[in-house]
């Protein structure tokens, strides 16, 4: 397979993808190691439409990251967010029984 190429904007742009994932608390190492390890199994994303991926990083945070296909050759990757999701098999807002 084609090694990824990441697009990432200028590290001072306050509207760009470097500065939103940063105030998720998440890095563009962490960005990159989850979308390398789970782009191909991407899936739209609800508010968006965008190919979302979700995926543990070796810090242990489990991610959803939200990117955008560039380019099909070689591959090209444009982050547009990153946040902490809930990792598999947790439930959440479920109420437990009386």
């Amino acid at each position: 397979m084609a090694k990824l190429r990441f697009i990432w904007d200028l590290e001072d742009d306050p509207e760009g993808n470097v500065q939103h994932i940063a105030e998720h608390g998440i890095s563009q190492e962490e960005v990159e190691e989850v979308v390398k390890n789970h782009h191909q199994t991407a899936v739209a994303s609800r508010s968006s439409g965008l190919p979302a991926t979700f995926g543990w990083t070796s810090t242990g945070k489990y991610l959803c990251v939200i990117f955008e296909y560039v380019e099909d050759d070689p591959p090209a990757i444009r982050p547009v967010t990153a946040f902490e999701a809930p990792p598999p098999g947790k439930k959440r807002g479920k109420k437990r029984g009386h």
